[in-house]
């Protein structure tokens, strides 16, 4: 019962849009407004098949790369630099420099360094990503209650026990909202790098189809990234609900009282 009244509350909203778009674009003539049931026959036509091999997949692959990298090492380096307080004052400048650069911006700068490959689409990618993960994980560690880090000093609880049993634990919550930023962040930097001088993927499929002015296959690209978007939000649900199963069991109990 309560799977299928998750399932009415998720399905609500996109149904009525789609009912709503669906009688506004029915007596429509307007060449840029594709209609439902059209724009799902060029969806299957355009995405189903060998697109599906040269552009969706090497681009979703490049984009967990990035996003994978982007987590391992903000994390790894966030409780690092959380739990060392003068190793933190002295990063602080330097990382508030370079999260205010935006990533599009370093594209021509990483055509030249890297070329015109997959690892500079990688890179793109783990450059933007990686911020709101190491400094949602830093802050993360230094939240701490102070009362816990010092009762684990007083049992004996220190190094890889400490990190594991206390400080991951404790700083759980937060990371888990870097990541899901950074799964937004991904996708967005996944198109752009594909927009400058590529020659496969989603955001290049998606821009030659806006030059060429096929405007349904173009709108069929973006619903794409709109699934794509929907599936990782839906994975990550999944993961978290597991990972800080804890964290969700301790909120229930406190609404209950």
């Amino acid at each position: 019962m309560n799977i299928l009244k998750s399932f009415l509350y998720a399905s609500a909203l996109p149904v009525l849009l789609v009912a709503i778009w669906w009688a506004t674009s029915s007596t429509s003539t307007n060449f840029f407004v594709p209609k439902p049931a059209p724009l799902v026959s060029t969806f299957v036509e355009t995405w189903v098949g060998e697109r599906i091999f040269s552009d969706v997949l090497p681009s979703i692959g490049r984009l967990l790369a990035g996003v994978l990298m982007a987590i391992l090492f903000g994390v790894l380096a966030g409780l690092v630099i959380g739990s060392v307080h003068w190793l933190r004052e002295l990063t602080e400048p330097i990382l508030e420099f370079f999260r205010a650069i935006p990533p599009p911006v370093l594209v021509p700068v990483l055509i030249l360094l890297l070329g015109i490959n997959d690892s500079m689409k990688v890179t793109v990618i783990f450059s933007g990503c990686i911020w709101p993960v190491l400094l949602n994980t830093i802050e993360g560690v230094r939240a701490v209650d102070s009362v816990l880090t010092d009762s684990a000093r007083t049992y004996g609880i220190t190094g890889r026990a400490r990190f594991r049993y206390l400080v991951l634990p404790s700083a759980g919550p937060q990371i888990m909202a870097g990541i899901r930023q950074c799964l937004s962040l991904g996708l967005i930097l996944m198109v752009i790098s594909e927009m400058f001088a590529s020659s496969s993927g989603l955001g290049f499929t998606i821009v030659q189809f806006q030059r060429s002015f096929a405007v349904p296959e173009m709108w069929s690209g973006i619903v794409l990234l709109g699934l794509i978007g929907v599936v990782m939000s839906l994975i990550f649900q999944w993961a978290e609900r597991r990972v800080l199963r804890w964290y969700h069991g301790l909120r229930e109990v406190e609404n209950a009282a």
